[in-house]
């Protein structure tokens, strides 16, 4: 009767998993991505009660459920802190990915283990997916780039101050083949240099040299980069003569060399530099781009305008919410005006929001411009969540607030939108009003155009993470309790493109914000006339 009883505790499980499959892209969002170490605590209790049955014949088996619960106890301990570093974060994806199919499927697969490996199973639908660890890999990447971070750095697992396991050569030379499945050659090129140099400080060797070297003659070769590609090629060829392809490439590479025009590609003196454009495309050469990624690393990019008229005020609209408490509102900028409101959400709303969001959080979505559907893009990596007016009281009291500082209604606005953003995760430059031509945007809301954007920062951010607009070089950093607020249309409902703004990557910390889109219908009577108007 016991066995049949958890059969059936098995079988509702399982059925409960199916239900529940939607919760995938852990790598978009930390929340979730946080709830995976609490899988993975399970999973080393069902594996140490499994093992303490069969020890003396699953050896392996009960080393591998320690070693994942003093992990997890580790991580568990501090998961904010601990996740935090992306490269734990990629490190944790790739242990149930990589790892996992490599040194644990075949020690599950006998019949006296089929039970447990069905439990195991179930909590790994909470557990990182290949899919989870390109998306690291490519997090990693995007924070190397938009903050010029040094490969060997991040190998070292040295960032803000968040402490994690070094890279070795193998897991180098991953990263860099996610790369190169993805035809970047640039980042290619930097991972296995990256694997090179640490397989030849290895004593227990993690990767072969000869398979990063046919790597990284190639993505050097692809770079341009000839003359050094065919220096490592030859070296692959002294350690392993009859390699095949290293052969081909290398009489391919000196034709390339012996082509005059082919050669002036070919750089540096002693022939092993990795002197390459890291430029992939024509938007990241783009002033605006390269504006969002000085401005995320907090360069002072241009003088802000009227700097010496920025003022601080007590805003009360003769509001009864806001005569008792009045809003602390500073300028950030006059035109177009840029505000902060400081203290706006206390700590209580925020774990409130929070925990009425994280169940409800899917990949965030963008706008098609031509269709109008909204889906997903690889220029925004975060998880969100919509939480209605009458959801919960705090809801209410939120928006209430937030028409009581703006004096604009909450009635023809969007839900309150909840993110948490994943791995890197980031929102490159885009406007929230519809253009012109984007005739079909917000149409079947029926509520125009969004007149403005009311940005809650519900986190500390260690590092990365900023608010950015390009084109008036302003930058706002992520404080826990504060809020955003601007108008995105002029008076005459034109668009105002200087609010063209991006949401920089997260480099160490975990970001939460929430965000009221308020659109023009029912605010024909209420905009102010000048921007500091108490009534």
């Amino acid at each position: 009767m016991q066995g049949s009883f958890s059969e059936i505790v098995l079988s509702f499980l399982l059925i409960a998993c199916v239900a529940n499959v939607g919760r995938c892209e852990l790598f978009t969002s930390m929340a979730h991505l946080q709830t995976a170490l609490y899988a993975e605590r399970d999973i080393a209790v069902t594996l140490k009660n499994y093992v303490e049955n069969e020890e003396e014949r699953l050896r392996k088996i009960k080393r591998l459920a320690e070693d994942l619960e003093a992990h997890s106890i580790k991580a568990l301990e501090k998961p904010d802190y601990y996740l935090a570093n992306p490269v734990n974060a990629f490190l944790f994806v790739k242990r149930f990915t990589l790892d996992w199919s490599k040194n644990v499927d075949h020690l599950l697969k006998n019949d006296s283990s089929e039970s447990m490996r069905r439990y195991v199973e179930y909590y790994r639908q909470d557990l990182p997916t290949y899919e989870d660890l390109q998306g690291s890999a490519a997090a990693l990447m995007r924070l190397q780039d938009t903050y010029k971070l040094d490969t060997s750095k991040i190998a070292e697992g040295t960032l803000g101050g968040v402490q994690s396991t070094q890279l070795t050569a193998a897991e180098c030379f991953e990263l860099g083949r996610f790369a190169y499945i993805a035809e970047d050659f640039y980042h290619t090129a930097l991972w296995m240099w990256q694997a090179l140099k640490l397989e030849s400080d290895e004593v227990n060797k993690t990767m072969e040299r000869t398979e990063i070297l046919d790597y990284l003659a190639y993505a050097l070769a692809m770079k341009g980069n000839v003359k050094t590609a065919l220096i490592f090629t030859e070296e692959l060829l002294t350690l392993e003569p009859n390699h095949e392809r290293a052969t081909n490439n290398k009489r391919y590479y000196e034709k390339m060399l012996k082509d005059k025009e082919a050669s002036e590609y070919a750089r540096g003196e002693d022939g092993k530099t990795l002197d390459m454009d890291p430029v992939e495309n024509d938007y990241r050469r783009s002033h605006e781009f390269q504006s969002y990624e000085a401005l995320c690393r907090g360069e002072q990019i241009m003088e802000i305008k009227n700097n010496h008229k920025l003022a601080c005020r007590y805003r009360t609209r003769n509001n009864p919410l806001l005569l008792m408490m009045p809003a602390k509102e500073e300028d950030v900028f006059l035109d177009p005006w840029i505000v902060m409101y400081h203290d706006v959400m206390s700590d209580s709303e925020i774990n409130a929001v929070k925990g009425l969001a994280t169940p409800k959080l899917n990949r965030a979505t963008v706008q098609n411009s031509k269709t109008g559907e909204l889906e997903v893009a690889t220029y925004r990596i975060s998880k969100s969540a919509w939480l209605k007016q009458d959801e919960d009281p705090v809801v209410a009291k939120i928006n209430a607030r937030m028409q009581a500082i703006t004096g604009l209604s909450m009635d023809t606005a969007e839900e309150l939108q909840v993110a948490n953003y994943g791995l890197g995760g980031h929102y490159e430059p885009h406007f929230d009003f519809a253009r012109k031509e984007e005739k079909d945007a917000f149409k079947s809301l029926g509520t125009g155009n969004r007149i403005a954007t009311f940005l809650f920062y519900m986190s500390d951010v260690a590092a990365g993470g900023a608010t950015v607009f390009p084109y008036i070089g302003v930058k706002l950093f992520p404080k826990k309790g504060t809020a955003a607020f601007w108008y995105n249309l002029y008076k005459n409902g034109e668009g105002i493109y200087n609010t063209r703004h991006a949401a920089c990557p997260v480099l160490v910390g975990i970001k939460w914000v929430s965000n009221k889109w308020i659109h023009e219908r029912g605010q024909e009577f209420r905009r102010p006339c000048g921007l500091y108007a108490e009534e």
